[in-house]
C-alpha cells in the first residue's frame, strides 16, 4: 500500500465534514431545518425533543469554520497514523527484501 499524504486526507475530511455542516446551515437558513430534524427523528421512531433556533449568520459561519478545522485535524491525524503504521506494516510484510539491509 502506498503512503498517503496526511494533508490530502485532512482536506477530504474537511470538505465532507465542513460541507455537511454548511448544507445544514443552508437548510436552517431556508427555514426547512425543523422539518428535516423532525423527519429524521420520526424515522428513528423518536418524538422530536428539540426546536431549531432562528438562523444567525455569525453563528453559522463560526460553526462551519470550527467543524471544518476539526474535520481537517481528524483527517490529518488519521493520514499520519496510516502512513506511520498501516503503510509501514504492509511494506514490511509484502516487500521484506527492501526493508532488510
Amino acid at each position: 500500500m502506498k503512503q498517503i499524504r496526511a494533508h490530502n486526507v485532512g482536506l477530504v475530511f474537511a470538505a465532507f465534514g465542513g460541507g455537511g455542516y454548511a448544507l445544514w446551515m443552508l437548510t436552517v437558513a431556508l427555514g426547512a431545518g425543523q422539518s428535516v430534524l423532525d423527519f429524521v427523528f420520526r424515522l428513528h421512531m423518536i418524538s422530536p425533543p428539540w426546536r431549531v433556533a432562528a438562523f444567525d449568520l455569525g453563528t453559522a459561519i463560526s460553526l462551519v469554520m470550527l467543524m471544518t478545522i476539526s474535520w481537517y485535524a481528524f483527517g490529518w491525524v488519521l493520514g499520519l497514523l496510516w502512513d506511520r503504521f498501516v503503510a509501514a506494516v504492509h511494506h514490511e510484510v509484502f516487500h521484506p527484501e527492501k526493508t532488510r539491509g
